[in-house]
């Protein structure tokens, strides 16, 4: 049978923007039901609504992540559907508008590090412990071509300053791997003149919907967090015609 873990109710009220429909276009009940979260909450954003196992509940897709909706009781909730084997349909979904999000994506506005057939679009913080391991990680492989985006979090006060000193450096790439291993964790940073390319990552942050790090689309496929198991199953599948299992 298949389950709903409820986590938490909330009322969502944000910035509106077009919704739309989803995978399933064309169906009667998710127009309905899109019009109902439309009427019930009209300034919620929504990418796209989708129907669940579950009669009467719909799965909508907002900017950061996956709520639920039921059209009778007017309701909005957090939470993950799993099916009987464990897996997490939720989690899917938010993995698959993760990965369409990207498309499209400037990578000319990242820090390129590598030269390498994978490519891994990183989201990161110099400060977050779990983005140096994942940095560390993809260090030590040649395989790799990395692309870059910033995202400095405020429980991290030092981190804004350390993004403007390597995207403001002669040397980018050297300044990341220096920062990364925590040369200015103890020091200061050396003089710079800020770029002024931080707002251009926050923008492209933005735009995919992260709000938290790491974050890492190796060859197209989205990985939240630093699980470097699964990292290098993703980079050493392409490398056997992309089987991972």
């Amino acid at each position: 049978m298949k389950s709903l873990l409820v986590l938490i109710f909330t009322f969502v009220l944000l910035n509106p923007v077009p919704a739309a429909i989803g995978a399933e276009e064309g169906n009667d009940d998710l127009a309905e039901a899109l019009k109902a979260l439309n009427a019930t909450f009209p300034t919620m954003p929504v990418e796209s609504i989708h129907t669940t196992p579950i009669d009467g509940v719909f799965e909508v897709v907002t900017p950061d992540r996956v709520v639920y909706f039921a059209p009778e009781a007017q309701l909005l909730f957090l939470g993950e559907l799993f099916d009987p084997k464990g897996r997490s349909l939720t989690r899917e979904r938010q993995a698959q508008a993760m990965e369409q999000r990207i498309e499209g994506i400037d990578l000319g506005k990242a820090l390129k590090i590598g030269t390498g057939k994978n490519t891994v679009i990183e989201v990161t913080d110099p400060d977050c412990p779990f983005c140096r391991k994942g940095s560390e990680f993809l260090s030590q492989r040649d395989d790799v071509t990395r692309y870059i985006f910033f995202l400095p979090l405020k429980m991290h006060p030092e981190a804004d300053e350390k993004v403007r000193f390597i995207l403001s450096a002669d040397n980018p790439a050297d300044a990341y791997e220096d920062v990364m291993a925590g040369r200015y964790d103890d020091q200061p940073l050396p003089e710079y003149q800020d770029s002024g390319r931080l707002g251009e990552h926050l923008q492209v942050v933005q735009k995919l919907g992260v709000r938290g790090t790491p974050k890492y689309w190796i060859n197209g496929e989205y990985l939240s967090g630093a699980d470097l198991k699964r990292m290098g199953e993703l980079l050493d599948g392409a490398a056997n015609g992309g089987e991972t299992e």
